[in-house]
């Protein structure tokens, strides 16, 4: 099997991620800060030895609150529906937005009143930052949330220049890091970037089952998903900590243990100029074949659309998978506004293949090969 969907979840994983997880489950899977006992003593310091890992790998000071939650999505309802807005507030957000945004942002729009706007494309749909200072500047932002990479098109989106224009203003700035956190160098000191969303299962490279967010710019959030923390119990409030105070319910201990031994073999230079090297071989082959529109460029990275003239993306998936044995994720990818820009309804969607570090150049020439036997059809 060839595994291509990477950018849904990288499989595999490293091998001590694997014997971590198995080790945990097996010899220390109890309820860490939930007691006294060795156990729990010892899984609530691989917690805050983890958080410190993911301090160091952002460039946040060693007090930066670090959230942990059950994925991304959890996370970034926790931040958006945290944010205390009233009615008329604007909010923007950009056309590459997966669902985790997209979904919160429209029921949030729902249920008080705000405004969302997008910000604005250029025609080769890239984000058109002359105009962010003007248009901020008429519709004054409440918050910016935006996503790093899209896991559309693997474009690699300003967050430095979007974010800078939405400080001008007040702005709080959210990043959506599920693509990029572990392929891309990121500097919170340096990108304007107040709370930084994360999932440990994509280019983190650890489980499902792990996410969270950074709050580097100690943005106060009210509570929105809320339960025991093992502290304070006969409070009925939660604790007024930056990091506790969203942490309800038993933490995963075992995912834990998998992302702090994923930050540990983490090496990002190494796999970001491996899938970009990746990236640009695929997108060169893929555009000498005939009937193919290619949604993706050489500036991308780790993602690569494209559909074949006259199928269906879906048939294409199912195809390659059942005569190929080569896994792709087919359709909309749980991004509903960018495929508007991309024209791609006829196809249903977009084909997308996500790569990893453990993807080889065999492992294209294998897809570039059957694509080109369904062409020929």
């Amino acid at each position: 099997m060839i595994y291509l969907d990477n950018a849904a979840t990288t499989y595999p994983k490293p091998e001590l991620v694997y014997s971590s997880m198995d080790k945990m489950n097996r010899c220390g899977a109890v309820n860490a800060n939930r007691g006294a006992y060795k156990l729990a003593v010892e899984g609530a310091e691989l917690i805050h030895k983890t958080k410190g890992k993911l301090r160091k790998l952002v460039k946040a000071a060693y007090d930066t609150p670090v959230v942990l939650t059950p994925s991304i999505t959890i996370a970034l309802n926790q931040i958006i529906n945290g944010i205390n807005f009233s009615s008329g507030d604007i909010v923007y957000i950009s056309p590459y937005e997966h669902n985790a945004v997209a979904r919160t942002i429209s029921l949030l729009k729902r249920k008080k009143n705000i405004e969302v706007k997008m910000l604005p494309l250029q025609s080769d749909l890239t984000i058109d930052t002359d105009q962010l200072v003007s248009l901020f500047s008429r519709y004054r932002p409440k918050l910016v949330v935006c996503t790093h990479i899209s896991n559309v098109t693997g474009y690699v989106l300003p967050i430095s220049e979007i974010f800078y224009a939405a400080h001008k203003f007040g702005a709080i700035t959210v990043l959506d890091s599920a693509q990029s956190l572990g392929l891309l160098d990121i500097d919170v000191s340096m990108s304007c970037i107040d709370i930084l969303s994360f999932a440990g299962h994509k280019s983190l490279y650890g489980p499902l089952g792990i996410g969270g967010f950074i709050n580097y710019g100690n943005i106060s959030l009210d509570e929105y998903i809320v339960g025991g923390t093992g502290s304070d119990s006969l409070n009925v409030n939660m604790p007024d900590s930056p990091e506790s105070k969203y942490e309800s319910s038993s933490t995963n201990i075992v995912a834990v243990a998998g992302l702090n031994a994923a930050l540990d073999v983490l090496e990002p230079k190494a796999v970001y100029e491996h899938e970009k090297e990746l990236s640009l071989l695929l997108i060169s082959e893929l555009k000498k074949i005939d009937n193919i529109i290619l949604y993706s460029n050489e500036s991308c990275v780790g993602v690569i659309s494209f559909a074949l003239e006259n199928f269906d993306s879906n048939d294409v998936g199912f195809i390659l998978d059942h005569d190929y044995e080569i896994c792709v994720r087919t359709g909309y990818h749980c991004a509903p506004y960018i495929h508007d820009f991309l024209s791609d309804a006829n196809y249903n969607g977009t084909v997308r293949v996500g790569l990893s570090q453990y993807n080889t150049e065999s492992d294209l020439r294998a897809l570039i090969k059957a694509i080109m036997d369904l062409n020929n059809q």
